[in-house]
């Protein structure tokens, strides 16, 4: 119990405060193990085995990466992604590995892993600070986020060939072209069975309308592909990405990213901090000139190439100068890669210390590499208004439809005679599999869950329209959806003027009563009937129409 709450203390606290000093959750993680592992405090004393459980939330964010993974996103941005991206990759990674080969006197196979390791930037810092600007769609938040992009997927090859690394050069050179082909081979069969498995499977789980049993059909998902792959000698996160891709295009996807996201974040937590239990002082103090040296070389080698190549590539200097700085530190991949070549042998023990330093000290400064980015960027200004990026922007703000029934499905239809993007969810498995194989665009999932509304950008929706039937859900999803995003208007479908007044009351912009569409539609056809022209039809659902029904609500008895 101890060592438990010794590490959720430490986790709160740590968070709370690296968080509140704008310098994120992975540096307090880091922090908060490094107070009390063995080197610290010494409430944790086993920090091997912490490690090995925090693996899995390496599993899971590999997972996280492959389920927004979706070939139509990565079709967009492919020459930035593939081509700026992947040079940016390559060339930070060969220039960073030559360094320290000559200054180090490191093998080659240390040396790269440790190249490529400090090459890739922090996703975590550079989307956060982006959306903390609400510059993601600006033209530099483009350019920095296809760089962070294929920087994820380079991830996965880097932790596949880790083991093949740590064999002798002999055996690698003997079996590395079987062992590719092999690798191929049973990747490409567990796509295939995937593909054909998946959907039917999760459609049967989700049927049976339990959400603690869907939750450990998407747990075995993530650890049996994992386990799959680890079983035939690739590794778990290899495993994990592959669920992920396939998943990727599901309708199940939103709710399973919402029910995957606590296992990601507290396991992922834990392993960060094991790596700062094993952070022993003494070698980074006795290494402090390394440690610093190599931090302001890796900062400023990466922002040179990152500049260069955004130049290269046609961009503004302005925007290649922001992406440079804000992209130019270690990232928290970096702690993955090389603690588990530090497991696997191909880094020694004492120069993990140091180069966990360098990645901590760059991610700490990337707050003031930001600002002098900005400042330096802003005297070089030649970036025009670029229309075609806002005219994207505006077009990707889709309206949210909560709940895909009769309503739902009418309000979706007008928005697409209208030619207004919409993404509706509804939790009836069998209503979403037969509006999807109508054309219709509708995602599986509990709408009023927080983590739902943000898988499917309900922060970037210009309207949320609420058309459940059960009032307590639909007065939940309101109160969701006011807390969450309060900028965001909100619709709603209400059974009674009763019901229609507490949903106003707690938020909603408007609230429709099914007796007033009801009422109008009989009515119209009792006018039309009568033999009333059609001006004075006209005029009478004008008057109906004003201050919010008021005529009708004197008669809601």
């Amino acid at each position: 119990m101890v060592e438990i709450l010794s590490l959720l203390a430490a986790a709160v606290l740590a968070v709370l405060i690296s968080t509140r000093l704008g310098l994120g959750s992975v540096l307090g993680y880091l922090a908060a193990g490094a107070l009390i592992g063995p080197f610290g405090l010494g409430l944790i004393s086993d920090a091997e085995n912490m490690r090995h459980i925090g693996e899995f939330g390496v599993v899971f964010l590999l997972f996280m990466i492959g389920i927004e993974m979706k070939p139509q996103r990565l079709l967009v941005m492919r020459h930035l992604v593939f081509g700026l991206g992947g040079l940016q990759v390559v060339l930070s990674g060969i220039a960073l590995a030559a360094l320290t080969h000559w200054a180090l006197a490191l093998s080659y196979q240390t040396a790269l892993v440790v190249g490529f390791g400090l090459a890739l930037s922090s996703t975590a810092f550079g989307v956060q600070l982006l959306s903390d600007r609400n510059e993601m769609t600006s033209h530099y938040g483009r350019n920095s986020f296809a760089i962070l992009l294929f920087q994820d997927l380079a991830v996965v090859p880097l932790l596949v060939l880790l083991p093949l690394m740590a064999l002798s050069e002999i055996t690698v050179t003997a079996s590395m072209g079987l062992a590719v082909l092999q690798a191929v081979a049973i990747i490409a069969g567990v796509l295939l069975i995937g593909r054909f498995a998946i959907g039917p499977v999760m459609h049967v789980i989700a049927k049976i309308g339990n959400n603690d049993t869907f939750v450990a059909m998407a747990l075995l998902l993530v650890l049996g592909f994992a386990w799959v792959m680890d079983y035939v000698g690739l590794s778990l996160a290899m495993g994990a990405f592959i669920a992920g891709v396939l998943l990727a295009d599901s309708q199940y996807r939103h709710q399973i990213e919402a029910d995957m996201l606590p296992f990601r974040g507290l396991l992922l937590g834990l392993f960060f901090m094991s790596v700062g239990m094993s952070l022993n002082p003494e070698p980074v103090l006795e290494n402090a000139g390394l440690v610093l040296g190599g931090t302001a070389l890796l900062l400023v080698l990466k922002t040179v190439i990152i500049v260069g190549l955004s130049r290269l590539w046609g961009m503004p200097l302005d925007v290649g100068i922001r992406s440079g700085f804000l992209l130019s530190q270690a990232g928290e991949f970096g702690f993955v890669l090389f603690t588990l070549a530090a497991v696997h042998g191909i880094l020694p023990d004492e120069l993990l210390g140091p180069l966990i330093a360098v990645i901590v000290l760059s991610m700490a400064a990337t707050p003031l590499m930001v600002w002098l980015g900005n400042r330096l960027a802003s005297r070089v200004n030649t970036t025009a208004p670029d229309a075609v990026y806002n005219d994207v922007a505006a077009s990707e703000r889709p309206v949210l439809i909560a709940g895909f029934g009769r309503v739902g499905e009418t309000v979706a239809n007008m928005l697409t005679a209208a030619e207004v993007p919409y993404v509706a969810i509804d939790a009836d498995a069998d209503c979403v599999n037969s509006a999807r194989r109508r054309g219709y665009h509708v995602v599986f999932g509990i709408a009023s869950r927080p983590e739902i509304l943000r898988t499917v950008g309900a922060e970037h929706a210009r309207l949320i329209v609420v058309t459940l039937d059960d009032p307590k859900a639909a007065e939940g999803m309101v109160r969701a959806a006011r807390r969450l995003y309060p900028h965001v208007p909100v619709h709603v479908r209400a059974r009674d003027w009763e019901v229609a007044d507490t949903l106003t009351a707690i938020g909603a912009e408007h609230a429709m009563p099914e007796v007033v569409e009801a009422s109008l539609r009989l009515g119209a056809a009792a006018l039309e009937a009568a033999g009333v022209d059609e001006d004075r039809r006209r005029a009478l659902f004008e008057d109906l129409s004003a201050e919010n029904y008021a005529k009708m609500r004197g008669f809601r008895k």
